[in-house]
């Protein structure tokens, strides 16, 4: 069996009850942190609370190198665990494959993610969003600007009224100079919030940090004004919305501090 187990994201508490057994009766359990990581636990802490052994891979041993995992797999009950849910956003979907493909029973148990926590800690309404992006590093895409794409999915969703989650980019083990064990970074919802401002500098746009955590942060304002403040560590994101609801313009002035003239705009 390899089961998916989604952790969730803050620390070592955020895994569901139905995770916490799976992970605690796990032969072997591995995890991977280069997608995304939990803001309030390292490796050392999951391993004390949960009294397993996590074995950590980066990207080359789930992607292109999953053999121990699919051995274990084969051979007893194999738990492969990231931040959020296993299989939103950055999905592990092609291990799941790999394993059903070797006779190997899968199962997931989800975690909570930050696309969830984006509608519930800002108040808009998960129906009313639509594609999300990613914004990379500048030097991670070979340019000084915001990639086309990422332009072309919040301007598609604008069109249609729709929110836009902005995932920030992480980089873990790979850096400016190409591959770096040591290298670990998190873009910052102001620096994003100054790439994306040359583009639309007196929009609206949220940011929330540390969703799941006890000082989650949820602030609105023009993007060249988020671009100014400073949000604190990370994780952070970006929130792009469409049209607003007079419930949802309502959540961003009460629960993010949004400009009352910003949302009546």
């Amino acid at each position: 069996m390899l089961t998916f187990i989604g952790l969730g994201l803050y620390d070592e508490r955020s895994v569901t009850v139905e995770g916490r057994e799976a992970l605690r009766a796990a032969d072997r359990v591995f995890a991977e942190f280069y997608t995304s990581r939990l803001v309030g636990a390292d490796v050392a802490d999951l391993e004390a609370h949960h009294g397993v052994d996590v074995e950590v891979r980066d990207r080359a041993g789930v992607e292109q190198d999953p053999e121990p995992i699919l051995a274990a797999a084969e051979s007893g009950d194999a738990a492969f665990c990231t931040a959020g849910d296993t299989m939103i956003s950055t999905t592990h979907t092609d291990l799941r494959l790999r394993a059903e493909e070797r006779g190997i029973d899968t199962r997931v148990i989800h975690g909570v993610t930050a696309q969830s926590a984006a509608s519930s800690l800002t108040g808009l309404q998960n129906y009313r969003f639509g594609k999300a992006t990613t914004l990379p590093f500048p030097y991670a895409h070979g340019g000084d600007d915001v990639p086309g794409s990422v332009v072309e999915t919040i301007e598609a969703n604008r069109e249609r009224g729709l929110h836009t989650v902005v995932y920030l980019d992480i980089k873990v083990g790979t850096g400016p100079a190409g591959p770096d064990p040591d290298h670990e970074e998190y873009m910052t919802a102001d620096v994003a919030a100054g790439l994306l401002a040359e583009e639309w500098a007196d929009e609206l746009a949220v940011v929330v940090a540390r969703a799941g955590s006890p000082d989650a942060v949820v602030a609105a304002d023009r993007l060249s004004a988020l671009a100014d403040r400073e949000f604190g560590d990370p994780l952070h994101l970006l929130v792009i919305p469409g049209d607003l609801h007079h419930v949802e313009a309502d959540a961003l002035v009460g629960l993010a501090g949004a400009p009352e003239s910003l949302v009546d705009e």
